[in-house]
C-alpha cells in the first residue's frame, strides 16, 4: 500500500492505493486558509479518514507533494505559495502528528516524475511538467530521474521576476509607471 497527499493552496487531496496501484480510497478537503497548525491537523484527519476502512500498517509512510520545497540548508519549507508553510519544519510536524514517517517533495516535481515514469512522458529523455493552480510550478526529469538543481527549484520557471513595467510602455521617462 501507499499513501499520497497533494497539499495545495486551496485543496488537500489524499489517495490510498494497494500494491498493484489500484485506488482503495480517495478524499479531498479544503486547505485551511493561511493557518499552519490547521493545515497539519487537516492532513492528519485526511490520512485517518483514508485509512480507517483498510488494514493499513502503522509504519506505512506518507508521501506529500507540497507547494514549495525543503531547504537543503535548514530543513525548513521555502518558496511556497502557501506562505504559512514558509520557514516551518513541515515534515517533522506532520510526522509527529501522524506518528508515521513522512516524505515531502515539491508538488510539480512529483507531477513531472510521475509523468516521466508511467505517464505521457514515459520513455522521453526530458520531461518538463507544468502545474497551474493556486500557484505556478514545474518539474524537470532527465532520463526518468528528477533534476532539482542545487537549490531544489530547478523547474520553477513561474517564480522569475518580470521586467519593469516601463519596458511595456512608450513612456521611457516614467520608470515607475
Amino acid at each position: 500500500m501507499n499513501i499520497g497527499i497533494d497539499l495545495g493552496g486551496t485543496k488537500i487531496e489524499g489517495l490510498l492505493i494497494d500494491d498493484e496501484g489500484q485506488e482503495l480510497s480517495r478524499q479531498r478537503i479544503a486547505t485551511p486558509n493561511n493557518n499552519y497548525t490547521a493545515t497539519i491537523e487537516a492532513v492528519y484527519r485526511l490520512v485517518t479518514n483514508l485509512t480507517q476502512d483498510f488494514n493499513v500498517p502503522n509504519d506505512l509512510p506518507v508521501g506529500i507533494g507540497i507547494p514549495g520545497t525543503i531547504s537543503q540548508k535548514t530543513g525548513l519549507v521555502k518558496n511556497a505559495n502557501s506562505t504559512c508553510l514558509i520557514g516551518k519544519p513541515l515534515d517533522k510536524d506532520i510526522e509527529n502528528r501522524l506518528q508515521r514517517a513522512v516524505k515531502l517533495s515539491n508538488d510539480a516535481n512529483c507531477f513531472a516524475l510521475s509523468e516521466a515514469i508511467d505517464g505521457a512522458g514515459s520513455g522521453a529523455g526530458i520531461v518538463f511538467g507544468v502545474i497551474l493552480g493556486t500557484g505556478v510550478g514545474a518539474g524537470i526529469t532527465l532520463d526518468g530521474t528528477l533534476w532539482t538543481g542545487p537549490n531544489s527549484i530547478s523547474g520553477e520557471w513561474g517564480h522569475n521576476p518580470i521586467p519593469w513595467p516601463h519596458i511595456f510602455t512608450n513612456d521611457k521617462t516614467n520608470k515607475n509607471a
